[in-house]
């Protein structure tokens, strides 16, 4: 008891995905009818694709001049300007992450709202298909019935009853109705062809909407990856991580713009077939039904006559007299003849059957099953489809967006972090401050030809002079101090050697190194200087 103009009211986005401009590759306006038969209303989805591949195209092209302009065309920048630039680098790259993980959310939305509204779609159209398919096996069995299982008890019959007339008569009109029955039956559209086309429509949407959902759920997931590695190559400072970042991010730019691409024409195309549904079934079934049937079924008013009514009434009145034929004939011919009860029998559950049947397609023929099918299908697609489809289109504009900074900040972090190893390898290695100069301090043939502690004061003693050698520790290398930090603590680090002559508070020392000092002779006093004394 409902209409289809009260239950299903397009949205609104259908209606302004629907006014996009339709062009075909001459610029000519297309009408945007849904019409996916013809040649140029399919140029004018292909058309709305290629715009998106234009902007990849764009996308690349500044891309590939910025990335120039930083790798070939940088200036040499002090170290003040760098630290806001790496502040800058950072931020920009928090606020990308950021805003591509609310783009792959969004994405997960909408593949799942599309999913919903196809899943909806396909099962409305095997809910009909099962209807049709009902409706068919009905017909099919009640034409047989009547056909040949009714003609094979009533020609054995007419052998029985050969010696009597009126007997023979009554069979006579029970064929009569039998083939009024077959001619109702005949005359009904033929509703097989609708089958097939919903059973193949049916696959041919789940076989591409599995694909689809797939092929999404990887972008997806590849995005979220590629986010979460670029923010690790960032904080670890890795070159090689950010140059695999770059070329898989511009793999994902590409996808996203070639989904943008496909998601566009697919969303206007599906609006062009909501704004007006009835319109497009109509004349794809006009081949095998009738307006008058299709009018039906689409609105399903209660002022619309069944246009199966008539048939209906017939093949009930007839059911109903040849079982009124049978109850006689079984009261009073089976007693003179009753070799006849057992097709008089046969031929009353055959009617039996044949109006059960005639009842479950009065069910079936009504107009309220199929249209919900039908309402149900349109809110699927309409609804939860095409809102899925506009949130996976701002997925990829997001993505795009994304990307697209995201390169640009990864380039300037590279350029940055490659400025900052040259400057360090610019460093002086004999300064004793570096810090790559500890690991070189030691060096063994180095030690071998610089008098140690111990030997010095040796010879010391069996000198006849007074006078110390030429050589000071004021002047010693650091090696020298590594190897007399040795001697004193047994750990040759720069805390423990003696920063002589520097200005410098005295460090501490082990206790090895005050036990050495206090075993100082004053001759070895007067060569070290007064250094060791404040211990």
């Amino acid at each position: 008891m409902a209409t289809a103009r009260l239950d299903y009211i397009a949205p609104w986005w259908t209606y302004w995905l629907h006014n996009f401009p339709h062009f075909n590759f001459t610029f000519q306006t297309v009408d945007n009818t849904f019409r996916p038969g013809e040649a140029s209303y399919q140029q004018s989805l292909v058309f709305l694709a290629c715009i998106s591949a234009a902007g990849l195209v764009l996308s690349l092209l500044l891309l590939s001049v910025y990335l120039t302009s930083v790798c070939c065309c940088r200036k040499e920048e002090e170290e003040e300007t760098k630290r806001p630039d790496s502040c800058c680098v950072s931020w920009t790259a928090v606020i990308t992450g950021l805003i591509l993980c609310s783009a792959v959310g969004v994405g997960f939305y909408g593949n799942s709202q599309t999913n919903d509204g196809v899943y909806q779609l396909t099962y409305s159209l095997h809910n009909a298909n099962h209807t049709l398919g009902g409706i068919n096996g009905l017909v099919s069995s009640s034409l047989g019935s009547m056909e040949v299982g009714l003609q094979q008890h009533l020609k054995r019959l007419d052998e029985i009853f050969a010696t009597r007339g009126d007997y023979v008569q009554a069979l006579r009109f029970m064929g009569q109705m039998a083939d009024n029955i077959i001619r109702q039956l005949t005359s009904m559209p033929e509703l097989s062809k609708a089958k097939v086309d919903l059973s193949a429509i049916a696959d041919q949407t789940d076989y591409g909407e599995y694909y689809r959902w797939l092929t999404y759920l990887l972008l997806l997931i590849l995005d979220l990856v590629i986010c979460l590695v670029a923010c690790l190559g960032l904080a670890k400072q890795s070159r090689w991580l950010l140059t695999m970042i770059m070329v898989f991010g511009v793999i994902s730019l590409v996808l996203s713009w070639g989904s943008l691409g496909a998601g566009t024409a697919t969303a206007v195309g599906t609006s062009d077939f909501c704004v007006s549904p009835d319109k497009f079934i109509a004349n794809r079934t006009k081949d095998f039904l009738s307006a008058e049937v299709t009018h039906y079924y689409l609105y399903c008013s209660q002022s619309l006559p069944n246009p199966f009514q008539q048939s209906l009434t017939i093949f009930q009145r007839s059911l109903t007299t040849m079982q009124i034929q049978i109850q006689g004939l079984l009261q009073f011919s089976v007693p003179v003849f009753p070799t006849a009860e057992r097709d008089l029998l046969g031929i009353q559950r055959l009617l039996n059957s044949t109006e059960f049947n005639l009842n479950q397609l009065t069910v079936l023929l009504d107009c309220r099953g199929l249209h919900k099918n039908y309402l149900d299908g349109l809110m699927g697609v309409c609804y939860d489809g095409v809102e899925g489809l506009l949130y996976l289109c701002l997925f990829s504009l997001l993505s795009v967006s994304a990307f697209c900074v995201m390169l640009c900040a990864i380039a300037r972090a590279w350029t940055l972090i490659t400025s900052r190893d040259r400057d360090y390898d610019d460093i002086d290695e004999e300064d004793p401050f570096n810090p790559q100069a500890r690991h070189m301090a030691f060096n063994p043939s180095r030690a071998s030809h610089v008098h140690s502690f111990c030997s010095y004061s040796s010879s010391l003693d069996s000198q006849a002079s007074p006078h110390p050698p030429p050589q000071t520790a004021a002047i010693l290398p650091t090696s020298e101090y590594m190897n007399q930090s040795m001697l004193f603590g047994g750990n040759p680090r720069y805390e423990n050697v003696p920063l002589i002559r520097r200005g410098s508070p005295p460090p501490s020392y082990s206790p090895r190194m005050r036990t050495t000092y206090l075993s100082m002779t004053d001759a070895q006093i007067r060569h070290f200087g007064t250094d060791f004394q404040q211990v």
